[in-house]
């Protein structure tokens, strides 16, 4: 990009930049012409008059390098005088370089030569980074699948362990996210959310088998074991550095708290429960009572929707029971798409 209101110049650097074959130039006798054309194709290399109609060359500068993608490249500022001030001035608004008038041929064609491999560098490099930042998003989706695939793989490990656990641990997942979404979470907390709720009940592991595979009733004892799987599944997650794994410790250290304070383990009551085990004690009962049991059939769903209401601002957060029941076409058709068979022959 050539800018000089004379003609002769503009002639002049045109034709010593034609002597470089890897430069094709642009000249314009107006720096606002030229402005408006750098804005919308852009430029490699710029040389521009000082002394120029408005804008003059330094405020052509200063405009210039506020066009996207426009700030590293090469400028060079041609002026008629030597003063400290005009440099300093031309150097605080982005220029690159300067040249004195009259111009010497020599030194010009040197400059854009050494501009030119300037430019050059700059857009190698920038493909390069380009290049790598898409391998290490590559890289990075590939962690994070495996990650997803291994915590999938705990979750159900945990499933098989628990005789009571009924359905797809995705049904539950995915009422997690709906009631998620119906609250207003950002997709990443929903996203982080239904990739958490699979392991809120990881802590099973540490329970004993005459405990969790009882077919009968626990007695209060019994049952008082079978709480601490809450803390245990917090513990085991606890300590992890993957915001999915910090979130599935929240899960599973506070979905069996109740909004009155009579849950469990640490009777929390309200807000003072994290609202990700707010979210996820709602989905995991309904869940739970749309299953069968060893011991109890499964629940028809209007029954279950009833139940919610019933316990709602006891049991649960009323917020998230009401945006869950709102979505209640959603609600039947994540329950379609992952219901068990024996589930739909008691309902």
């Amino acid at each position: 990009m050539i800018i000089d209101d004379s003609e002769i110049n503009l002639l002049l650097f045109k034709h010593l930049v034609t002597r470089n074959e890897d430069i094709e130039p642009r000249c314009f006798s107006s720096s606002a012409a030229g402005l408006e054309w750098c804005q919308e194709h852009g430029a490699d290399i710029v040389v521009v008059d000082y002394m120029m109609p408005a804008p003059d060359g330094i405020e052509f500068v200063r405009r210039f390098r506020e066009i996207p993608g426009m700030g590293e490249v090469p400028v060079v500022m041609v002026t008629a005088n030597n003063l400290v001030e005009t440099r300093y001035n031309a150097l605080m608004a982005g220029a690159t370089d300067f040249l004195t008038k009259p111009v010497d041929r020599h030194e010009f064609t040197a400059r854009m030569k050494n501009m030119a491999a300037l430019r050059r560098g700059q857009k190698l490099l920038a493909d390069r980074a380009a290049l790598l930042a898409v391998e290490v998003a590559a890289a990075t989706r590939t962690i994070a699948e495996r990650e997803r695939e291994t915590i999938f793989c705990l979750a159900r490990a945990a499933e098989y362990r628990d005789p009571e656990t009924g359905g797809d641990i995705m049904r539950m997942a995915h009422y997690s996210r709906l009631i998620a979404s119906r609250l207003g979470l950002p997709e990443e907390e929903q996203q982080l959310i239904f990739e958490a709720a699979p392991m809120h009940d990881v802590g099973k592991v540490g329970t004993r088998d005459e405990i969790l595979l009882k077919p009968g009733r626990l007695t209060t004892d019994e049952f008082a074991i079978m709480k601490q799987h809450a803390s245990i599944g917090h513990d085991i997650l606890g300590d992890s550095s993957s915001p999915i794994l910090r979130t599935a410790a929240i899960i599973a250290g506070t979905h069996h708290e109740k909004y009155d304070g009579s849950g469990y383990p640490n009777g929390l009551t309200g807000e003072e429960i994290p609202l990700y085990g707010r979210i996820v004690a709602v989905a995991d009962v309904f869940d739970a009572l749309t299953s069968s049991r060893p011991y109890k059939k499964a629940w028809d769903v209007d029954r279950a929707a009833d139940y919610l209401r019933e316990k709602s601002g006891s049991h649960f957060d009323p917020a998230c029971v009401a945006v869950f029941l709102d979505a209640w076409e959603k609600v039947l058709d994540i329950r379609a798409r992952y219901g068990d068979t024996d589930d739909e022959q008691h309902e």
